[in-house]
């Protein structure tokens, strides 16, 4: 795929908003015909850009209902220790989000957990398994303040 144009940027802005909107109404809100609309989603998907669709859970009803960030320091930071800690990481369904990191820690983590004792067995189990792991520093959140993915009312 090319590089995104304005129209692809603006399709996911609107995406993001919600991804649940039918194509027409994409398609109006972009100022495209439905079927041209719908062959650059298709394209975005193919190429990446759009990797999948989730569903937010508002906390007070989810079962899990509680954030822990977890901050991974890794042995090495070779490439090869970087991609087989990549790798198992996406074997866990349990870890919602991944992210490499600039200063104090190699990656961020999120998980969410209904109470602690659910934690202290997602790191018995998965983080103090994963390949390479030096350090792992985990903070359990209070609440959500501010989700940007949410729809505005």
């Amino acid at each position: 795929m090319t590089a995104l144009d304005a129209i692809d940027r603006n399709i996911l802005r609107l995406l993001r908003v919600d991804a649940r909107q039918s194509n027409a109404k994409l398609a109006e809100g972009v100022g495209l015909s439905p079927s041209a609309c719908l062959r650059r989603i298709r394209l975005m998907e193919k190429a990446g850009v759009i990797r999948g669709y989730t569903a937010l859970i508002e906390a007070a009803n989810a079962e899990a209902a509680m954030a822990v960030i977890i901050n991974i320091t890794l042995e090495r930071q070779t490439e090869d220790h970087l991609d087989r800690f990549e790798a198992a990481v996406r074997r866990y369904p349990e870890i919602q989000e991944c992210f490499l990191m600039t200063g104090g820690s190699d990656y961020l983590l999120r998980v969410e957990v209904a109470n602690a004792g659910e934690f202290e067995r997602i790191h018995k189990e998965i983080l103090s398994t994963l390949p390479g792991v030096l350090r792992i520093h985990s903070s359990f959140s209070i609440r959500n303040v501010l989700a940007t993915r949410l729809k505005r009312r």
